[in-house]
């Protein structure tokens, strides 16, 4: 079969199965909105456990961090990211995602190699390229500082 690519395109989306666009977002809304009101729970909790609020402001993201690899591991989280999509990218659950995942995966060649060679490569760009806009933005807010 010679296609070219315009016809080629038309046979691709004849075939390729509709997308539920609408129960998609609704599941990556109910996912995510669940896991930022179960942040706030947490909140709440570590507050009424009359810890200081500026500490709870670190409880609160080490304890998401600390879940969303735990259930990286027990692979619980693809289970519910297969259902949730996008849901689950609300930034700390997918990131620890994204440095966990890599290091399960690779841990058969080794602690070096395997865990922390990998454990940055999806994450790695991410971590560079925010460390860089933080230091173009803090050197521009430096300048801005010494004009004004």
């Amino acid at each position: 079969m010679n296609l070219d690519t315009n016809e080629y395109g038309k046979f691709v989306r004849a075939r390729a199965p509709k997308s539920p666009v609408l129960k998609n977002c609704l599941c990556a809304f109910l996912v995510g909105g669940g896991i930022c009101a179960f942040a706030e729970a947490l909140f709440h909790g570590y507050l009424a456990l009359h810890i200081t609020e500026e500490n709870v402001k670190t409880l609160v993201p080490v304890t998401l961090i600390f879940l969303a690899a735990l259930l990286t591991g027990f692979g619980v989280f693809d289970d519910v990211a297969k259902i949730a999509g996008a849901g689950t990218l609300v930034p700390i659950t997918g990131f620890a995602n994204a440095v966990a995942s890599p290091a399960i995966d690779n841990k058969s060649e080794g602690l070096v190699l395997g865990v922390g060679a990998q454990m940055f490569t999806v994450a790695g760009p991410v971590i560079v390229y925010g460390v860089l806009t933080s230091v173009i933005y803090g050197f521009i807010y430096w300048i801005w500082g010494i004009a004004v």
